[in-house]
């Protein structure tokens, strides 16, 4: 048997190819739209993708399980299970075998057993491997959604990010029944999930890339919980905010994805023509780290350095509505970000300009633009912006009589932020709270300035915090 485990960092993202030596087939699980390196590898290992899978329609990424048929001619196993609501609307396709709890997907000698394991989503299912020349004890369980080390996946999604309301706590319960008939498997069952720690489908995510019934049944919270009211209340309280663009990756993985046929790198543009698509408010990304941005920036850019969380926050704050332009340090990293993007459905990037896109700028203006910022010890004369995450202020605490407004929510707030004064805008160190500057300059917020070192700083000087306990929102300054 050949195994092999790829690992997205910027979505947290675990996918598995697993093939049989003797045969020369192999299959995928939980792909990625980035049908190259599912290829390549099965090609270093001299198998051919003959099948390919998922253990339920995501709602963090866009699904490359069509993508990579359609570049090998696999056959799609896909859950016909969770009732005629949440099947696959593509499911009539030719190259598609609707798959249900107790079947069986063979690749050679190796075997998955499909088990329903409802909860994360009604229609989940896990793959149970047994490696038969090897043994007939089953080896370990692709678990997608629904565990993973540590944590199990989260039952509201369907409810807070689909907006199907009075789903959550229904499917809370769900997740419990599977996991108690679950945890009957033998501790020596190996679970591959397919999250690791820093995704929002979960809480308290373990950074392992292999766990096993055994550990998860010792060390796993939700493993522990006596009764069912007591996990469910557990599972839903202190979940991230699912970001927006989760609700259009429900729907698009539900209907079928646009088929890429692999990654294209736009044309390079000029700078002038940059800066006017900057201030005609078109998409305009600025990929450079946060630091360089402040010091010079154009005004209509968004600032979303191409870091670990690059992905994440190009989905909360882009719209798929429209084209997408990048302001990048090179070629490379436009390469980079086409694909960061595509993963998550935002395929349409236009265009990108260099540094002659700051130069272009300066040569019109006199001066590049630059972040106003205000240091922590100066709070006192600005009202007080938190664009943290609600979890990150129940656990840390918040500046007094700041407001709290999430990164992800704050075009939807804008109303809410005071109209006179400077807006000291603060974070955990102070990325995200650049990110929000830009953002709030292209929407025509232009008192708003960043809080360098962010609550973190804050915390560091000893000023007084207040503790979060379900209070009401305390209101600007």
């Amino acid at each position: 048997m050949v195994f092999r485990r790829f690992y997205d960092e910027k979505l947290a993202q675990a996918s598995y190819l697993v093939g049989c030596g003797a045969t020369g087939e192999a299959i995928v699980i939980d792909p990625l739209r980035d049908a190259d390196m599912y290829v390549r590898a099965a090609e270093a290992d001299g198998l051919r993708i003959t099948a390919v899978t998922e253990t339920h329609i995501h709602a963090d990424y866009l699904s490359g399980t069509r993508e990579l048929s359609a570049r090998t001619g696999a056959r799609m196993y896909l859950s016909g299970e969770g009732g005629p609501d949440w099947g696959y609307e593509f499911a009539d396709d030719p190259l598609v075998t609707v798959v249900r709890d107790g079947d069986s997907v063979r690749v050679g000698n190796v075997r998955l057993d499909v088990l329903h394991t409802p909860g994360h989503t009604p229609e989940h299912i896990t793959f149970v491997l047994t490696d038969e020349p090897a043994s007939a004890t089953p080896l370990g369980a692709f678990t997608g959604d629904f565990i993973f080390v540590g944590d199990v996946g989260r039952p509201d999604l369907l409810e807070k990010a689909a907006n199907i309301k009075g789903t959550m706590e229904a499917s809370g319960r769900r997740l419990f029944a599977s996991l108690q008939s679950f945890k009957q498997n033998g501790d020596g069952l190996l679970v591959w999930p397919g999250h690791g720690a820093g995704s929002a489908c979960g809480k308290s995510l373990g950074g392992a890339p292999v766990s096993s019934v055994g550990y998860e049944r010792a060390a796993n919270w939700a493993f522990k919980s006596k009764t069912e009211q007591e996990f469910v209340d557990e599972v839903l309280s202190g979940q991230p905010e699912p970001p927006k663009y989760f609700a259009m990756m429900k729907r698009l993985n539900k209907r079928g994805q646009r088929i890429l046929g692999g990654f294209q790198t736009p044309p390079r543009m000029s700078g002038e023509d940059m800066v006017r698509l900057a201030e005609e408010k078109a998409q305009v990304i600025d990929l450079r780290v946060g630091d360089v941005a402040a010091k010079g920036f154009i005004p209509g850019t968004i600032n979303i350095p191409q870091d670990r969380s690059f992905t994440k926050w190009a989905g909360w704050l882009m719209s798929y509505e429209g084209p997408i332009y990048l302001i990048a340090d090179d070629e490379s990293q436009v390469k980079t970000a086409v694909r960061d993007l595509a993963l998550i459905g935002l395929d349409a990037v236009t265009g990108w300009s260099g540094p002659e896109a700051l130069t272009a700028y300066t040569a019109k203006h006199g001066a590049a633009a630059q972040v106003c910022e205000v240091g922590v010890d100066r709070l006192s004369e600005a009202s007080v912006l938190d664009v943290r995450g609600a979890s990150e202020l129940v656990d840390e605490g918040r500046v007094p009589g700041s407001l709290h407004i999430p990164l992800g929510y704050l075009q939807d707030r804008l109303q809410d932020l005071p109209k006179d004064g400077n807006i000291a805008v603060l974070c955990g160190s102070g990325s995200r709270s650049l990110m929000a500057v830009t953002l709030l300059k292209r929407l025509g917020i232009e008192n708003a300035c960043n809080v360098p070192g962010g609550f973190g700083e804050y915390m560091n000087r000893g000023y007084p915090v207040d503790r979060v306990g379900g209070g009401p929102e305390p209101t600007a300054r």
